[in-house]
């Protein structure tokens, strides 16, 4: 690996090895790709090359499109290569989807983390929505009248997480959001379209890289198509499996929770409202492109705190509960004071600011619960204890949805029968891990 200063290492452009051109055969089908080549700007004037580097710094990496070959098994038909995303991603050729020429050429983590964002959005297709993802985990994701105002909530879902993060929509950019964009620090912005205006503005921040990918307008098609998710060993292997699915395409798609123990059964009293159901929906869909363990605290179609990747069910809801506090405190001291909640506690330390203002706001936060009396919690699996489900009862988490299938699904139902006010349950029927 080059011995280079690390944040000249940051800039560098490696020149992959890989070929051309790979194939897949899998059975009687040859899947054929092709790599993805662009020109660059760098220090040299003008190169052809790939991706910037991998993950890291010194890790070659290129990025191939399916061109050739349409997997079907036993009546299942994978995507096929019409319907290329970031994959199909281009230069020069504005009537299909574009790399615009501005800001660094792109890592892999780059890409990969808008095609996190439309794994998710995929199944947001029918409203304005915007997904801001940071290490292929979405910092904050929310529906919105207008593909700005699910920006600006997209956003206030995490301010922390989202700073350098890749912020994907389902709408043509228009001049409001250029402008709300360019008020924050991003690596990335993908959308189906950039309207008159949009790009000028966008172009201003020097290291922006702006993505066009037509095909997001058709999302909605790829909501019940799998793709083969192929996933590299230590060793050399492979394992190949389908990638998964959304089951939950609506409230009522939504199986009661019930459970049997010793003879008697367990039912929640009290059903979610409208409000609770459509929150839920929309939180399933996000959670589908969560790393898990994971849970999602939502409220009125936007994410209000994600904890994700977590070992433990009850650890990793207490980490969500703590990140909205934190995100709630950290809105209050950009209103109030144009600063983070953590620059406030610093300005306070070095004499800049009062202990009163830090207290001030931690008390408003503790007195509204962070914002979270009524929003909903959801979980990529069940709970094998009731303990997680109490920590978000307590900060007022008033329904809950779950796959369901534990052997402690009774003592759950009883957690949300017993909490005052009451919450309600639903089960998902389905898991939704993604490692």
């Amino acid at each position: 690996m080059s011995q280079q200063p690390i944040s000249q290492q940051y800039r560098q452009i490696l020149t992959d090895h890989f070929p051309a051109e790979i194939s897949l055969k899998i059975g009687s089908t040859t899947l054929i790709y092709h790599k993805q080549v662009y020109k660059i700007k760098s220090g040299e004037g003008e190169i052809s090359g790939g991706l910037r580097y991998g993950e890291n710094p010194g890790q070659e990496a290129a990025l191939y499109r399916l061109v050739n070959g349409h997997l079907t098994q036993t009546g299942v038909q994978y995507v096929g290569p019409r319907e290329a995303l970031v994959s199909a991603l281009a230069d020069g050729n504005p009537a299909t989807n574009m790399m615009f020429g501005c800001g660094k050429h792109p890592s892999k983590t780059n890409l990969t983390d808008v095609d996190a964002a439309l794994g998710i959005l995929r199944y947001l297709a029918d409203r304005p929505a915007a997904v801001i993802i940071k290490h292929n985990n979405p910092s904050g994701a929310a529906l919105g009248r207008t593909v700005k105002a699910a920006f600006e909530k997209a956003w206030a879902g995490d301010r922390v997480a989202a700073f350098g993060g890749a912020a994907v929509v389902n709408r043509p950019v228009d001049r409001a959001l250029a402008l709300a964009i360019n008020r924050r620090y991003l690596e990335v912005v993908a959308a189906p379209d950039f309207e008159d205006g949009s790009l000028e503005i966008l172009g201003r921040k020097k290291d922006l890289r702006i993505f066009k990918i037509k095909n997001i307008d058709q999302l909605g098609d790829l909501a019940a198509k799998r793709f083969l998710d192929i996933k590299s060993l230590t060793d050399g292997g492979l394992i190949l499996q389908q990638s998964a699915l959304n089951a939950i395409a609506g409230p009522e798609s939504f199986q009661p929770a019930q459970a049997v123990h010793e003879g008697r059964s367990y039912r929640p009293e009290r059903k979610p409202t409208a409000r609770e159901l459509t929150d839920l929906v929309f939180g399933w869909a996000v959670e589908q492109g969560v790393t898990s363990n994971s849970v999602l605290l939502v409220k009125n179609g936007a994410t209000v705190a994600i904890g994700a990747g977590g070992q433990d069910r009850v650890g990793i809801v207490e980490m969500a509960v703590w990140k909205a506090y934190r995100n709630f405190q950290d809105a209050l001291a950009a209103q109030r004071h144009q600063m983070s909640f953590k620059e406030l506690e610093l300005a306070v330390e070095q004499k800049k600011a009062g202990q009163s203002e830090v207290d001030e706001i931690a008390r408003e936060a503790q007195g509204a619960q962070a914002g979270l009396t009524g929003a909903v919690m959801i979980s990529d699996a069940f709970f094998p204890f009731r303990d997680g489900v109490d920590v978000a009862l307590r900060q007022g988490v008033s329904a809950i949805a779950h796959p369901g299938g534990s052997l402690r699904d009774w003592e759950v139902i009883e957690a949300v029968n017993q909490a005052r006010p009451q919450a309600a349950m639903v089960f998902t029927g389905q898991r939704a891990f993604k490692h």
